[in-house]
């Protein structure tokens, strides 16, 4: 029997047992928005499916223990042997094959699979953020492996499978395989055109052997690697596949695993090819363009990532608010701590919405929509994913010295949280990339115009924006050195258009009058008290 003086009040259950798909309104109104109503009942099922899954006790622990039981590189059997091995914790399997089971590499075959796909990847990644990376990559890797339709029509059924397999085999014995990508090199970093790994023809047509190393290869479990190395005709895309037809490892040398700030359960390696076995993916010297749409893909996934975190972390903050009792009542209902509250829900909304708006333009195809996903994708990676760091500080210190404390997850939450804006091109990548679309691809900012002009005259501080955003458009002086301020309005103005027409008007108008009106401090919590940010706060809470 516990002593009287270890009696627990006062303390916050866990956020567990609920439904994280039901819980987010921004995400179900999303989904309701922009996908086929034939298709709604079908996808809500679905999703509703993995949130409950997500939310279980079960799974929350499986994420824990994958977290802190981070992989192992064995680069050599019992025997003296090269193997190059990592061994995983049995929780990031069952991560990894829920992933995989629930679609998240399935998108480009299915109706609305775009959409869809996006939901459940913001949804299953609250649980860990580490196995994202390999759903991430693998389902990236198909428009590029498109690009040669035999390589297309040999892979593909297996990438987009719903089935794990994780054992080390020729993929043409598995009913579904993983992909992970090699492009940076130690010497270059993004500038992947210094790339040294040198490709050397073999006499089989279209067949090479790769000489080299990559700094960072992703999930060097797969089953199969897109490359970038130097060919006769120049820098060229390559598919390794990690075993053989006739069973036999190829040559892939982890040297080592990344000791990382976070993303921890997940697997960084650097590698070494020799004379390893490639097959050439798109023509020589166009390596860049063959794999720049499995780019876009993965920094899509990077804004998807941020969205989810930052929903994970409002979440702790708001639930935590909700049962805490100080100075006389629930933090929830003290002023100050409702406008921290709201601020942070306003950014995790925000972020939602633009995510699945350009998931929604990948399902439309359209050549207006892929005009648009060229500006706004790099724009939306710079913007949201840079927001994620300070959205999850803030929800921590909401949780106060509990949320400092491992157990509370939150310190895993804020490890996470720089991740996707290094990911992909870090954040001057991103704003010259917006640069390079705006000088070279007119439709791109036509589109873009287009696209935040639907909410023109709903809100007076939104076309205020706009208009000063075309004044920074038409100044090309110094452009570079001011493309992060650039990129930050592209990003602000159609996160606040896409709320204009879509979002409550509590919503809408805490957010024009905080991030475009410059009614804002420079932290959360400062927004105008006049506002209603209860029913801001209320809409964030995740109860389902």
């Amino acid at each position: 029997m516990a002593a009287s003086t270890h009696t627990v009040t006062n303390q916050a259950p866990p956020l567990v047992g609920y439904d994280v798909f039901a819980a987010d309104r921004a995400l179900v109104e999303a989904v309701d928005r922009h996908l086929d109503p034939e298709l709604l009942k079908e996808a809500r099922e679905e999703l509703s499916a993995l949130g409950r899954t997500t939310g279980s006790a079960q799974v929350q622990e499986w994420g824990a223990l994958a977290n802190e039981n981070p992989p192992k590189l064995r680069t050599h059997d019992r025997y003296g042997n090269r193997i190059d091995e990592v061994d995983f914790h049995p929780s990031w399997h069952r991560l990894l094959g829920k992933g995989v089971s629930a679609g998240l590499t399935s998108a480009w075959s299915r109706p609305g699979g775009h959409l869809r796909r996006a939901a459940g990847f913001v949804i299953w990644t609250q649980a860990e953020a580490g196995n994202g990376c390999p759903l991430s990559m693998t389902h990236a890797a198909v428009p590029a492996l498109r690009t040669d339709p035999a390589l297309a029509a040999e892979w593909e059924p297996r990438l987009t499978s719903t089935v794990y397999d994780q054992e080390l085999r020729p993929a043409s014995q598995k009913a579904g395989v993983l992909f992970g990508m090699g492009m940076t090199e130690k010497q270059g970093g993004s500038d992947v055109r210094a790339n040294t790994t040198e490709a050397r023809p073999l006499a089989e047509d279209g067949t090479y052997a790769l000489t080299g190393h990559k700094w960072f290869c992703s999930a060097p479990m797969s089953d199969g690697f897109l490359v970038l190395a130097q060919a006769p005709g120049g820098l060229t895309c390559f598919l390794v596949p990690r075993v053989l037809e006739d069973g036999t490892r190829n040559v892939f040398r982890i040297q080592r695993l990344k000791d990382k700030l976070g993303n921890r359960s997940n697997a960084s390696s650097e590698v070494e090819f020799d004379g390893t076995w490639a097959r050439r993916v798109g023509d020589e010297g166009r390596g860049v363009r063959t794999i720049i749409e499995m780019v876009a893909a993965t920094r899509l996934d990077c804004v998807l990532g941020s969205a989810s975190l930052m929903r994970q972390a409002v979440a702790q903050a708001i639930h935590h608010s909700t049962y805490r009792e100080a100075f006389g009542g629930r933090l929830l209902d003290k002023p100050l701590m409702r406008n921290v509250l709201a601020d942070l829900a306003l950014e995790s909304e925000a972020a939602t919405t633009l995510a699945m708006r350009l998931a929604a333009a990948y399902d439309d195809g359209s050549e207006q929509e892929r005009a648009f996903l060229r500006l706004a994708v790099p724009a939306a990676k710079y913007w949201v994913t840079k927001r994620c760091t300070p959205v999850a500080v803030e929800a921590l210190e909401c949780l106060g010295g509990n949320g400092y404390v491992e157990e509370s997850g939150m310190p895993r939450l804020l490890r996470e949280s720089p991740l996707n804006s290094i990911w992909e091109g870090a954040g001057n990548v991103q704003a010259l990339d917006v640069l390079r679309a705006l000088q070279r691809e007119p439709g791109a900012l036509d589109a873009y115009l287009r696209e935040v002009g639907r909410a023109r005259g709903a809100d007076h501080r939104l076309d205020g924006a706009i208009k000063n955003l075309l004044t920074e458009l038409a100044d090309l002086d110094g452009i570079e050195a001011r493309a992060r301020r650039l990129v930050e309005r592209i990003a602000l103005v159609l996160q606040g258009s896409l709320l204009v027409r879509y979002a409550p008007p509590e919503v809408a108008d805490a957010f024009c009058a905080s991030r475009l009106g410059g009614d804002w401090g420079t932290a959360f919590g400062t927004l105008p008290h006049s506002l209603d940010l209860a029913t801001v706060v209320e809409r964030a809470r995740p109860v389902s």
